[in-house]
């Protein structure tokens, strides 16, 4: 799941980045609108945490064009105003959500969650389940046959998205796109050493998925049958 924090107070960008970093999420930034605006228009992003107080073009001035432009990315805007007009007029605008500073990171991380899963049918599955394992998407926790399943952050996030493609051959740069963010090097082999731990995991677990990499191209996660073939 990949999201964009729109914040002009640089500390504040660096602690929501490292809490949803560490909460899963690929995470880009950008600390005025007119920074944040092409990263809009040219990502797919399952929500945006927008500031509305930032130099040059405003939050509400960028989310306006979003929805004007038929963007419908869920967001969450953050303000420090608390006068209510302020916040009716964003919510009038297209805001999903709003939270006013200063704030608690888990109820901020908590409020995204819920917009990511409001953000399409299948994203907003509560579950997901496939070959034995199952993802509670809510918890953040996964087993295979009733027994938990261990992973960091980011291979929960990995085997998130490959789950909803699976038999699909999806493209390295799609999951340094989609999980990790755009400041990775292309030329990275961070996808490739996540890939070889969630294949050991799996097969450790005695999962029936298999990862298998296409070579020159990316991933493919399918569900073998009993003799071990692919299905």
């Amino acid at each position: 799941m990949k999201l964009l924090v729109v914040e002009d107070d640089r500390m504040l960008l660096e602690l929501i980045r490292r809490a949803l970093t560490e909460d899963g999420f690929a995470v880009d930034v950008a600390s005025d609108g007119e920074q944040a605006e092409p990263l809009a228009f040219m990502n797919d992003y399952d929500a945006v945490i927008l500031d509305l107080v930032l130099p040059g073009k405003s939050g509400l001035q960028l989310l306006q064009q979003m929805r004007r432009e038929g963007r419908t990315t869920p967001t969450l805007i953050l303000t420090g105003r608390r006068a209510k007009q302020d916040i009716v007029r964003g919510l009038d605008i297209g805001a999903d959500d709003y939270l006013t500073k200063p704030f608690d990171l888990d109820e901020l991380k908590a409020r995204i969650r819920a917009l990511v899963r409001r953000g399409g049918a299948q994203r907003s599955e509560p579950q997901l389940a496939l070959g034995g394992v199952l993802l509670d998407r809510r918890r953040r926790q996964a087993n295979v046959d009733g027994q938990p399943l261990r992973m960091t952050p980011k291979e929960f996030a990995l085997l998130e998205y490959l789950m909803m493609r699976v038999d699909e051959v999806v493209p390295r740069s799609e999951l340094l796109e989609k999980v990790w963010d755009f400041h990775f090097d292309p030329g990275s082999n961070v996808v490739d050493v996540h890939v070889a731990r969630l294949r050991a995991k799996l097969r450790l677990a005695n999962a029936s998925l298999r990862l298998e990499t296409v070579r020159g191209i990316g991933f493919t996660l399918a569900v073998r049958d009993a003799q071990g073939q692919t299905a």
